[in-house]
């Protein structure tokens, strides 16, 4: 069990990274979304922030599902965390 908690959380881990590339790479408009690797980043992470979208869509051209995304993943690996702690000390 502290296995699959353990690889779940450093899945999130490295969805977050992620996250955070996608987020600053939205910062430059001349970026071709169409073109790899931007393409393959934005497969992967745009469903997720699709999530949060249609929660808090984007007001006046800023998009805030981002926020909504990181607060979710870390409660999650919070939430993990605190399961994982007791497990490892079996």
């Amino acid at each position: 069990m502290y296995l699959l908690i353990s690889t779940l959380l450093t899945f999130i881990q490295i969805y977050s990274f992620l996250l955070i590339a996608r987020v600053l790479l939205t910062w430059f408009p001349q970026i071709e979304w169409y073109n790899q690797p931007f393409a393959a980043l934005s497969q992967i992470t745009d469903p997720y922030l699709n999530l949060f979208r249609n929660i808090i869509p984007p007001l006046g051209g800023i998009d805030l599902s981002p926020i909504l995304a990181f607060l979710a993943l870390n409660l999650a690996s919070g939430l993990l965390g605190s399961l994982a702690g007791p497990l490892a000390s079996f």
